[in-house]
């Protein structure tokens, strides 16, 4: 029998991925309190600003100035789905929407044939910290989509199937299901143009939580799956025959079972899996496309129309501290949660 382990390798600040997955990248933040401008506390003397990735004291500033996370820049030709699973982060674009979403929520976004926006991190608490915990990935579009109009959808956590699955022992595996159906429960329904929207390219993307000791078989999927495992908290893993150390990514046999056994910790592991596209990725910073030339297209048209342009006071906007989690959508059309 073969190996359904098929590779095993280290994860970096930006996660590699399979195709249809273009990266991922997990952001643990370990922020103070906040000040009136929902900036950090401390202030941020000493660092390298707008370009502050190096965790000092726990947290970056990333490229914001006045407030941690991405002021607005472009995309176009691929989604983003970013999952915020502690604190929040405020969206706003050149379509006129906007939101703020956490505590668990994913927000899908479809940039298609292009947009400008910004994602800050706001720092609510003022009397305590402000901890940060999500993940970005970047999933491209197939040639046939890149041009569609763009949108994003939310997926609001209250809404998110999570499945338990305790072993022999008692011990429990939660498998939270962003994208992709696990046995008899399916995940809520992702954008129209997105790969995901066809039930045949098998996309899935889960959360998976193991207690220490805990086991869990992965069911096998359809042949011809990229499917990889990204293992971000614990000791150790037992994947199949192998042990595989915390911060690792684990590549498997998408027709296989594979057996996981937590170590002395709890482990905690993102999937990613998806039929591959199999087209030609041409990447230049924010726009992902087919060729060189819709390349050096994307950026004349960014250019000249700035997609749309930024109606928003600030580069770098957020809301209100007291304003709870919400989405206001291009169409106008608001979505309201506590």
């Amino acid at each position: 029998m073969s190996d359904p382990i098929l590779a095993i390798s280290p994860l970096g600040p930006t996660w590699q991925t399979l195709d249809p997955f273009l990266f991922s990248v997990h952001h643990h933040d370990l922020y103070p309190e906040g000040n009136e401008q929902l900036g950090p506390l401390p202030g941020t003397a000493g660092r390298r600003m707008g370009q502050d990735f190096g965790g000092k004291d726990g947290w970056s500033m990333y490229h914001g100035q006045t407030v941690p996370g991405f002021p607005h820049h472009p995309h176009r030709g691929f989604e983003t789905i970013t999952v915020v699973e502690q604190g929040y982060a405020d969206h706003t674009d050149s379509l006129g929407a906007t939101g703020r979403f956490g505590k668990g929520d994913v927000q899908w976004m479809t940039a298609g044939k292009g947009v400008l926006h910004a994602e800050m991190f706001p720092l609510i608490n003022e009397k305590e910290g402000n901890t940060l915990e999500l993940f970005q990935i970047w999933l491209n579009l197939p040639r046939k989509n890149k041009m569609v109009s763009p949108n994003y959808k939310m997926l609001w956590s209250e809404d998110i199937p999570v499945v338990k699955l305790p072993d022999a022992a008692g011990k429990v595996t939660t498998v939270k299901i962003i994208a992709g159906d696990l046995g008899d429960t399916p995940s809520l329904a992702p954008p129209p143009h997105s790969w995901a929207a066809d039930a045949n390219n098998h996309l899935a993307v889960w959360i998976i939580n193991m207690e220490p000791g805990g086991s869990w078989t992965l069911p096998a999927t359809a042949a011809g799956i990229n499917r990889a495992l990204y293992m971000y908290n614990g000791d150790r893993l037992q994947a199949a025959d192998q042990s595989v150390a915390n911060y690792h990514a684990i590549q498997v046999d998408s027709g296989a079972e594979i057996p996981l056994v937590a170590g002395k910790e709890p482990v905690s592991m993102l999937l990613l899996q998806a039929r591959p596209i199999n087209e030609p990725v041409v990447q230049h910073g924010p726009f992902v496309m087919n060729t060189q030339e819709e390349i050096a297209l994307a950026f004349a048209e960014y250019r000249k129309t700035q997609f749309g342009g930024w109606p928003w006071p600030s580069e770098e906007h957020v809301h209100d501290r007291d304003r709870g989690r919400f989405a206001r959508y291009p169409d106008g059309t608001t979505e309201e949660r506590s």
